[in-house]
């Protein structure tokens, strides 16, 4: 397994292990011991799945307080995946790291509490797999706007599929600081 560490601290790309021949292959996705031993020493509670169409977006997405780290990977298709530093405070407050994860690469993305997640469908379709460290809850979600002009994400479509609740999200400086995160 190797780990890549990206512009922003505690966001990471895992690269593990992929045992292939002519059956297909095997893949460790999660082993506590071995991913502790490489720095990601994190407690998984939930496990979620979510499946889009191309050209959907999902997020950007938080929560405060139950803040969630997120362990994700893509088990059909290829994504665009986002993570937002959203601590106030922060010397890297507001900027972002995106990366492309897709069932061929077997890639995951670690993003840490105090970051907001999104992710875009860059295939025909998309079943992502990911991994949290504190369960969903709802009174405590919020949500940055996907294009917001002062993060200026260079999202790979310009006219995504949005929720409701994505499509009305604030802008980052919009949101009272009392709902984000202290860096």
């Amino acid at each position: 397994m190797q780990i890549l560490k990206t512009s922003l601290p505690g966001t990471l790309i895992i690269e593990p292990q992929v045992f292939s021949d002519a059956r297909g292959f095997f893949v460790e996705t999660w082993n506590h011991e071995r991913y502790a031993a490489v720095g990601l020493d994190v407690d998984f509670v939930q496990d979620n799945l979510s499946s889009s169409q191309r050209g959907t977006l999902r997020g950007l997405h938080f929560q405060n307080p139950r803040a969630q780290g997120k362990l994700v990977s893509v088990l059909i298709g290829e994504v665009y995946d986002v993570a937002v530093d959203v601590r106030h405070g922060s010397s890297t407050f507001g900027r972002w790291v995106g990366v492309r994860l897709s069932a061929d690469s077997k890639r995951q993305f670690y993003v840490p509490p105090g970051f907001a997640h999104g992710f875009c469908v860059t295939s025909e379709t998309a079943l992502i797999a990911y991994k949290c460290t504190d369960l969903y809850a709802p009174k405590f979600e919020g949500c940055v706007r996907w294009n917001d002009p002062e993060l200026g994400i260079e999202w790979p479509v310009s006219l995504p599929l949005l929720s409701e609740r994505d499509s009305a999200a604030p802008c980052l400086r919009e949101i009272p600081s009392k709902r984000l995160f202290f860096g």
